[in-house]
């Protein structure tokens, strides 16, 4: 094994750079190497592991390092691309092709940063800026723009107005739907780990892009409510406080936060006739839920946890009002039985949709408490202790069920309150 040529130069680059100069926690680290080949990387130990353009590992550390390289588009989407790198591809060359300056920025071995495009500058002003005109040929920047303003926004940071006019151009060209699914969701499902997820729909439809990318929710905005149950009245604004209250509530769980996404789809669904009202929004939710989480292919939990969602959160709200049986039934229908930590995300998804209303953030809603204790009574119920008194076959079902029920309804004596938010 023989070490890097010493015309070779390595590069920390991306967001270990970006980070550390807005003062946040350092994530992964990766390198740029300018001036080596594949082959002087292999011989000095490194593991190649990228197909389409140089990628190695780091023979102590594992840290990913990538030869500088320059690359040109070839074809419609993000996937068509030509991949130029050898010795002669410049650090700024590299820098150039990335997305937003606060990434194009380099930290030398020495500690000096290498900062051709203003990124530092940028990272200063809190502004989100497009490196160059090559950013329009990779659509899935749109959607990386709207994800790094789900993080970045409430550190103070805007979308450039000259970058923001090129993502509506791109959203113009059609070509938001060469995007394949995976893609789309998991820029998605970073967002939604993120601090405000709010600001990556926004951003999204400021860029005229959302309607492209998830157009269940696009149509919620425009759609009134009730002002005396939800002061933002826009029903497209209520569903971005739910999914901000989410993440505040859940913070990093993009499974709480598309069920959030998703809990009031079927209001777009509301004839015209009966607006501010929104009666049986709830089921009408169901299907543009499952039909936005087939298309995306979504992880089955996700679909299933956005489902009982829509299709539950108002019997939440109202948990006060329920009989026992009700409450099992409800508890039986989300599976909480054979799956319980389903009941506790359904409690934490309402409470987000109770408290992401204007104004209403800092509300008690005990109705999410109320749910857990009323199921953690229920899950209380000792199946051996039933099957010790001999009862078996659909005798034990019964048996069980009506025991389950007493405990529910031993639980729920008392003064519960409610809130009928929606």
């Amino acid at each position: 094994m023989t070490a890097l040529p010493d015309t070779a130069k390595t590069y920390l680059v991306g967001g270990a750079v970006r980070d550390a100069l807005l003062g946040l926690p350092p994530g992964d680290r990766d390198f740029v190497v300018v001036g080596a080949t594949a082959r002087q990387m292999l011989d000095a130990g490194y593991r190649q592991v990228g197909r389409d353009f140089p990628v190695f590992l780091h023979p102590d550390t594992g840290e990913e390092h990538a030869l500088a390289r320059t690359e040109r588009k070839s074809g419609r989407g993000y996937t068509g691309f030509v991949v130029h790198a050898d010795p002669s591809v410049t650090l700024e060359d590299d820098l150039r092709r990335r997305d937003f300056t606060i990434n194009a920025i380099a930290q030398a071995q020495d500690g000096t940063l290498a900062d051709p495009f203003g990124g530092a500058r940028d990272i200063e002003a809190r502004v989100l800026r497009h490196v160059g005109d090559a950013f329009v040929e990779d659509p899935l920047r749109v959607l990386r723009a709207a994800r790094f303003m789900a993080r970045l926004a409430p550190l103070g940071f805007r979308v450039a107005p000259e970058t923001l006019a090129l993502m509506r151009e791109m959203a113009g060209s059609g070509e938001l739907a060469e995007l394949v699914p995976e893609r789309v969701w998991q820029e998605l499902a970073k967002a939604l780990r993120c601090a405000s997820p709010a600001a990556f729909l926004r951003t999204l439809r400021e860029a005229d892009a959302l309607r492209a990318v998830l157009p269940e929710v696009d149509a919620l905005y425009g759609v009134p409510q009730r002002a005396d149950y939800h002061p933002e009245v826009d029903t497209g604004i209520h569903c971005e406080l739910v999914c901000d209250m989410a993440a505040r509530l859940a913070p990093g769980d993009d499974l709480i936060g598309y069920a959030a996404l998703c809990h009031d789809l079927g209001k777009a669904l509301t004839p015209a006739d009966v607006l501010p009202r929104h009666l049986m929004h709830e089921m009408r939710g169901v299907a543009p839920a499952i039909a936005m989480s087939q298309r995306l292919k979504v992880p089955n939990e996700h679909r299933e946890l956005a489902v009982i969602a829509s299709r539950e959160h108002l019997n939440v709200h109202r948990i006060a009002e329920l009989k026992p049986a009700t409450v099992h039934e409800l508890i039986a229908r989300c599976d909480g039985f054979r799956k319980p930590a389903r009941i506790d995300q359904l409690a934490t998804v309402c409470e987000a949709d109770a408290r992401g209303r204007a104004g209403l953030a800092d509300t008690d809603y005990p109705q999410a408490n109320t749910l857990r204790r009323l199921h953690a009574a229920a899950m209380a119920v000792r199946g051996d202790a039933i099957a010790a008194q001999g009862i078996t076959g659909p005798a034990f079902g019964e048996a069980l069920r009506k025991a389950r029920l007493a405990a529910i309804a031993t639980a729920k004596a008392g003064n519960l309150d409610t809130d009928q938010s929606g």
